[in-house]
């Protein structure tokens, strides 16, 4: 009788919200042991029911991922309670939407010590454990933003092309090692999660992700896989990625222009931000309230990417426009 395949155990930084809370479910229906790291409370209990009634198992952590201390106790801790970690997941980020002359220094240091400090901090919690078994995978989610510069988010932008870097530089040094662990990127489009209803902005109006808007899920599902599929150095979620980092190679003055003149009005609905909109920068905006995977965009958002796809099926798609091309010269051949 073949044998039931043990759970893998798998960190989910930024677990409570968007994306990381999306993953978390993917996991918990994998029957997964996940461990949830995360701020806010509420979010954390909620994410944790998530995963358990999905039939996971659950561990939430109250983590500050700005504090290298923090997600190491958080990854001891996994050890200690699921056993060794086989996928550890950087999701955790925090932004500000505004000009970069109306931000801080504060500000700044904030959101570069979560948004790449936290990815930095988590991989060197798991390489620690996984590098001496030889075994493990880590996934760095990104964004098209890794490549390509917008206005009003100079210092997330800043931060997630500073996680490629890292990440190239790292991918080269564990290639050279001979190790068994795998590193790869996930780079993510606009995606409806619930910062842009918390995201701290001095913008007139409620922040937007710049259309088009994927759901949470879209973005699990290309975690997952790449977390099952880590050889690839990267993947890119939706056709809006793969568009942007075509123009930013071939125009990127031109794109400078086309983004100094829609960027604005892009990242903005027609609504007036409310005053009293939270901001989760320094403190958490879960602490009291859940608000779950989604963001208030669902009326628009894509449940599909067809890029995805194309993007996991790179050598069917290579094949395929092989035979294309063989077929025409044969008829080519032929005619002739």
């Amino acid at each position: 009788m073949a044998s039931t395949p043990t759970p893998q155990t798998v960190v989910v930084t930024g677990a409570s919200g968007g994306i990381g809370r999306a993953v978390a479910r993917a996991y918990g229906r994998r029957r997964a042991k996940v461990a949830l790291l995360a701020r806010g409370d509420a979010g954390l209990d909620a994410a944790a029911r998530d995963v358990v009634t999905r039939g996971g198992t659950a561990l939430p952590l109250t983590v500050d991922v700005a504090d290298p201390e923090q997600v190491e106790a958080a990854a001891t801790e996994v050890v200690r309670v699921f056993g060794e970690i086989d996928v550890w997941i950087n999701v955790a980020f925090t932004s500000v939407f505004a000009p970069f002359a109306e931000m801080s220094a504060d500000e700044y240091t904030r959101v570069t010590e979560v948004t790449y400090l936290g990815y930095v901090y988590g991989t060197m919690s798991a390489l620690r454990r996984m590098n001496p078994r030889g075994h493990g995978t880590i996934v760095q989610v990104g964004s098209a933003l890794a490549y390509r510069g917008i206005p009003l988010q100079s210092a997330y932008c800043g931060a997630k092309h500073a996680i490629q870097g890292f990440h190239e530089a790292l991918r080269c040094e564990l290639l050279h090692e001979r190790s068994k662990v795998r590193v790869t990127m996930v780079q993510m489009p606009a995606v409806n999660t619930p910062q842009f209803s918390w995201v701290r902005s001095t913008l007139p109006n409620h922040a937007q992700p710049v259309p088009p808007i994927f759901e949470p899920e879209v973005a699990a599902r290309a975690v997952v896989y790449a977390a099952d599929h880590p050889s690839r150095r990267e993947y890119w979620v939706g056709g809006s990625t793969a568009a942007t980092l075509a123009a930013n190679a071939l125009a990127p003055g031109l794109l400078d222009r086309y983004l100094a003149r829609t960027g604005y009005h892009s990242q903005q609905t027609g609504e007036p931000r409310s005053p009293n909109q939270p901001a989760n920068l320094y403190e958490p905006a879960d602490e009291r309230r859940d608000f779950g995977a989604h963001g208030v965009f669902d009326g628009t958002a894509k449940n599909r990417s067809a890029q995805l796809w194309a993007s996991q099926h790179h050598g069917l798609l290579a094949g395929a426009a092989g035979m294309l091309a063989a077929s025409a010269v044969i008829a080519r051949t032929f005619r002739r």
